[in-house]
């Protein structure tokens, strides 16, 4: 799966750790990551200048790996009824469970189609950054996909106090809910890219944003194409309120009703969004802590604690 250049790019900045790292050579012969022997490899006495570095590598992966597993199970659940596999979850952390989630009764044979594409593209997602961090991966974090939609949906004024929202119940719930995920996953690893200093690390996270913006072009343009343009704007402006005070999230639409499936900059340039305001947004709050909404119990890793913005 990966030649003997990934795996020695790998060591260098794969774990959150030196023990990690470690761990990790002794593994690689096992672990299918090269034809390479790792007794060679941990004499190599391969270091970097970036080791020192207060975030490493590992820890930027493990941040983007539990939004994967958010995104996983999401999809998962709406396309084939269930979630990730046991084998597919295990790490270090707190390992959670997941509440809420099923089998999204879809009325588009399109849009059915669209979401297991999606599916299986995040189920790689997390295939492949588990094998990448090895023995350093994180755990899947408790996850909520019941009360966490609900109160987004609240706080976005689609739905009354006392009223619930179930992003599984219809096409259009589908989308609104995956609306809240894709722009965000963008966002998130174009403003993690310049924290990582491994350019095999740094290539392969470029790979994964594309096809995150080919998931959010998906998705903007069917609720687009749905007329949800006011339901999917409110969502816009509820993620704008808990990321800081300037105006980075763009809705559907223009001034005059113009598309903008699009979202970016003056230049042409989609925006980022850093590691502290994405957890703003998944944490569902504009305050400084370390849990809540769609992750109750927090994330796994050392990045785990959203900004405060209120």
């Amino acid at each position: 799966m990966f030649g003997r250049k990934m795996v020695v790019d790998m060591i260098t900045r794969s774990s959150e750790n030196d023990n990690d790292r470690r761990a990790f050579l002794r593994t690689a012969g096992v672990a299918g990551l090269g034809v390479v022997g790792s007794a060679a490899l941990l004499g190599s006495g391969t270091t970097t200048a970036a080791a020192a570095s207060p975030i490493s590598d590992g820890a930027v992966l493990n941040f983007a790996l539990n939004l994967e597993y958010l995104e996983a199970e999401f999809y998962s659940h709406a396309v084939f009824g269930h979630g990730l596999a046991a084998g597919m979850t295990g790490g270090t952390g707190q390992l959670g469970g997941v509440t809420g989630g099923h089998a999204v009764p879809f009325n588009s044979r399109k849009l059915k189609q669209y979401a297991t594409e999606i599916a299986g593209d995040e189920l790689s997602h997390v295939q492949f950054l588990r094998s990448a961090l090895g023995s350093a991966r994180v755990s899947r974090p408790q996850i909520d996909l019941q009360a966490s939609f609900t109160a987004a949906a609240m706080a976005a004024g689609l739905i009354k106090p006392g009223q619930t929202f179930d992003p599984f119940a219809s096409d259009d719930n589908f989308l609104l809910g995956a609306f809240i995920f894709e722009d965000v996953g963008v966002t998130a690893y174009k403003g993690a890219a310049p924290l990582i200093t491994n350019k095999t690390y740094l290539e392969a996270a470029a790979g994964i944003l594309a096809v995150e913006a080919y998931h959010a072009g998906i998705v903007r343009t069917s609720l687009y194409d749905k007329g949800l343009t006011v339901q999917a704007g409110k969502i816009s402006i509820a993620r704008d309120s808990l990321d800081g005070t300037t105006d980075l999230d763009q809705e559907l639409t223009r001034s005059g009703g113009m598309a903008n499936l699009v979202p970016t900059d003056a230049n042409g340039v989609a925006f980022s969004r850093s590691t502290s305001q994405v957890l703003n947004i998944v944490y569902l709050t504009p305050k400084k802590v370390s849990k809540g909404g769609f992750f109750p119990a927090g994330v796994n890793g050392t990045i785990n604690q959203s900004g405060a913005n209120g």
